[in-house]
């Protein structure tokens, strides 16, 4: 599965909204449980209203959500990145200590778990686990975090348009 992921910038090239889930059909809303059409009607709105639309983050909002990374997540992204080139390298074996160690420092990067548990050919011996089990510890918790959305305006007009005869 890919990681379905948007990010909003405006026309001067500014940030408005994090990168954050972002499913453009239903394809995968039965797994994840995510609908994709409120997204899609707020990316309407924006289109339509630009830096207007109620969905633009606000300056702190957007500052909060886009805080630079710790250094055990710097730390995490430099031992995946090492895993990753020890691989395909063809030191696949070697590569698992530093995988384990990028999970370690970063445990809610479903990134790193999903692209190890991949390279291996027994994520149960090699990790303790596999995706599937490691999908079920999350006991009902979303598996992607919801996308902060206002709630959609009501319409102007809820009354359907008429039909001509």
């Amino acid at each position: 599965m890919n990681v379905p992921t948007g990010v909003w910038i405006n026309e001067q090239g500014k940030i408005v909204r994090p990168p954050e889930v972002a499913y453009v059909d239903e394809r995968y809303k039965s797994l994840t449980g995510i609908d994709p059409k409120p997204y899609l009607n707020a990316i309407r709105d924006w289109v339509a209203n630009g830096d207007k639309s109620i969905y633009v983050m606000s300056e702190d909002k957007l500052r909060a959500k886009l805080t630079p990374a710790s250094p055990d997540r710097l730390m995490a992204d430099a031992e995946f990145t090492l895993a990753e080139y020890m691989y395909h390298q063809g030191h696949g074996q070697e590569a698992i200590a530093h995988f384990k160690e990028s999970q370690s420092l970063a445990p809610d990067n479903w990134n790193y778990k999903r692209q190890a548990y991949l390279f291996s050919t027994n994520p149960d011996r090699d990790y303790g686990t596999d995706f599937a089990k490691e999908v079920q510890k999350l006991n009902g918790k979303p598996y992607y975090a919801p996308v902060d959305l206002p709630p959609a305006p009501a319409t102007a007009n809820p009354q359907p348009a008429k039909q001509e005869p």
